[in-house]
This record gives structure tokens, C-alpha cells and sequence, in this order.
């Protein structure tokens, strides 16, 4: 670092932590997530009144959910 001057540092310094933050956003941890979960092609629900249809719907995209080892947080 020798002839940088103390305003060059802080620059770099600054740049290197934005660029930094902007790797570690929460949102595109997200977006990676649920790219990766629509991958696994997951039912769809319909809605409607369907018990048997959504405790099937619930166990399939528990399967997913498992195979992605999401924790509960990210379930939500």
C-alpha cells in the first residue's frame, strides 16, 4: 500500500464493503432459494375446500422442503 494516501484506502475500503453487502443481501439469498425450490417442480394448490388435496399438496412440498434441508424459518 505503499504511496496511497489515507483518502485512496478509505475508498477501496468503501468499495470492497458495498460490494460485499451487496453479495450478502438477504433478498437474493431468497431469490437463490426459491429458484432452487421451483426447480423441484412443487404442487400447485388450488384451494377450495379439499382436505384430502391439501394434506397431499403439505406432504409434497414437505419432500422438498426436505431434500433443500430448509430449515423453519426459511419454510415460511
Amino acid at each position: 500500500m505503499a504511496g496511497r494516501t489515507n483518502a485512496q484506502i478509505a475508498e477501496t475500503l468503501a468499495t470492497l464493503a458495498g460490494i460485499m453487502a451487496r453479495d450478502h443481501q438477504p433478498r437474493r439469498e431468497d431469490e437463490a432459494r426459491l429458484e432452487r425450490f421451483m426447480k423441484h417442480q412443487p404442487p400447485t394448490f388450488t384451494g377450495g375446500y379439499n382436505p384430502e388435496g391439501a394434506v397431499k399438496w403439505l406432504e409434497e412440498v414437505e419432500i422438498i422442503f426436505e431434500a433443500m434441508r430448509c430449515t423453519e424459518e426459511d419454510k415460511t
